[in-house]
């Protein structure tokens, strides 16, 4: 049975649909939380994990740490964080992979490593992003003052 937008309700179809997802849909289902400071200053509750993005890990067995995101590796729903690596029996490193769900992004990737992060620097995709959520937001805050909908005691 399907649903109107077209997504299956089916269990099978529904999770071979999320696991063939093409990569353009994978970056948008990685995404990961804002931290508090980077939601208030933008006006948006996540956003899809990128390469040098810094991220806080605030679940599993290496919470508490943070780092650099070196890689994002879509094959395998993962991502790769700078200084979360572990040791096999033969002295080489391997990076751990950790799905986005689990880390917070606490710095977004900005054009210049120098500058602060203000909406000018980020790149173009991004800012879209951010314009898009601010503006859906203010919306929403604009049906609740206009009190479209009054609950009825």
């Amino acid at each position: 049975m399907a649903s109107a937008n077209g997504l299956a309700s089916d269990r099978r179809k529904s999770r071979k649909a999320h696991f063939a997802a093409p990569s353009g849909l994978k970056r948008k289902i990685m995404s990961s939380p804002l931290s508090k400071d980077l939601r208030a200053k933008h006006t948006a509750r996540s956003m899809p994990i990128r390469k040098d993005d810094e991220v806080l890990i605030v679940r599993g067995k290496y919470k508490g740490r943070e780092g650099k995101v070196t890689q994002v590796y879509r094959k395998k729903w993962v991502i790769h964080v700078e200084r979360v690596h572990v040791e096999k029996s033969n002295a080489a490193t391997v990076p751990v992979g950790i799905h986005p769900s689990n880390v917070v992004i606490t710095n977004l990737k900005a054009s210049d490593a120098d500058s602060s992060l203000l909406l000018s620097v980020l790149d173009k995709d991004r800012r879209a992003i951010l314009e898009r959520k601010g503006s859906k937001s203010e919306t929403q805050a604009a049906k609740k003052e206009s009190g479209d909908v009054e609950m009825v005691e």
